[in-house]
């Protein structure tokens, strides 16, 4: 089960307001707010391709690049026992830190 929307490579968040009796959510990924609700499930998906395509087509049209760009370092929060173990492991391996959690993550996208 997933609270997520994929529409080209573009990804929705999904949450529902028992308030309003309606779903809403918003587009991932990138540097505006984007958002779309709907009071169906079929109407939330309607809306969230619609708020894609509109995005997709104001981006084009004042030559804006429609996706956050990535720098490739990323801060991470973990256990300092797990942290201490892939320290272990990598030095074991013959890799630096990075190289061992690069490879991990690597490894795990392959997977999914």
């Amino acid at each position: 089960m997933t609270d997520k929307l994929k529409h080209k490579e573009f990804i929705g968040s999904v949450h529902f307001s028992s308030e309003d009796d309606v779903f809403y959510g918003k587009v991932e990924g990138i540097n505006d707010l984007v958002t779309f609700e709907g009071s169906t499930v079929q109407k939330l998906k309607s809306a969230f391709k619609e708020a894609v395509e509109d995005y997709v087509d104001l981006c084009e049209s004042i030559g804006k690049q429609a996706f956050k760009s990535f720098k490739g370092s990323f801060n991470v929060r973990i256990k300092p026992e797990l942290h201490s173990k892939a320290f272990e492991r990598a030095v074991m391996e013959g890799k630096t830190l990075n190289q061992f959690v690069q490879e991990s993550i690597e490894k795990n996208l392959k997977t999914a």
